[in-house]
């Protein structure tokens, strides 16, 4: 189901309180994901820095075409699809999911509110959707 449009922009003027944090601070990230799921840095190369521009690329991506499913099917399908070769299965999205959802209400503590979390659940549902399906990744 599509994002409503105030679910697209609460997730979009979020983004800019919490976009410098981390793009800084992404190794926070990888640290909630790893605790969560410790198999799945055995996916991931060394460089968590260089990892989390590329994280923070697609984040970016994501949150700037909520809505333009035409532009999120061709590029998170080739993301998908670059996963899919490396072995992801659609399970390991979900630690992904909630590592993400952590660094954000951490990041915006008391702005975080149980509507702004489910329009972030929503956006990275459509994210996860599109390159599970675009992708190819299966199990």
């Amino acid at each position: 189901m599509p994002m409503s449009a105030t679910d697209i922009e609460l997730v979009q003027r979020s983004f800019a309180h919490v976009r410098a944090e981390l793009e800084t601070h992404s190794d926070v990230f990888y640290t909630a994901l790893f605790e969560r799921a410790p198999a799945l840095r055995a996916l991931f190369r060394d460089d968590l820095e260089g990892q989390g521009m590329k994280f923070m690329t697609t984040l970016r991506f994501v949150v700037r075409n909520l809505g333009d499913q035409k532009a999120m099917d061709e590029k998170l399908g080739q993301l998908g699809h670059a996963h899919a070769t490396l072995g992801v299965k659609t399970a390991e999205f979900d630690p992904m999911e909630e590592a993400l959802i952590d660094t954000i209400r951490n990041t915006l503590q008391d702005l975080f509110t149980p509507q702004l979390e489910s329009a972030w659940r929503a956006a990275y549902a459509e994210a996860r959707d599109t390159m599970v399906h675009s992708g190819g990744i299966v199990g």
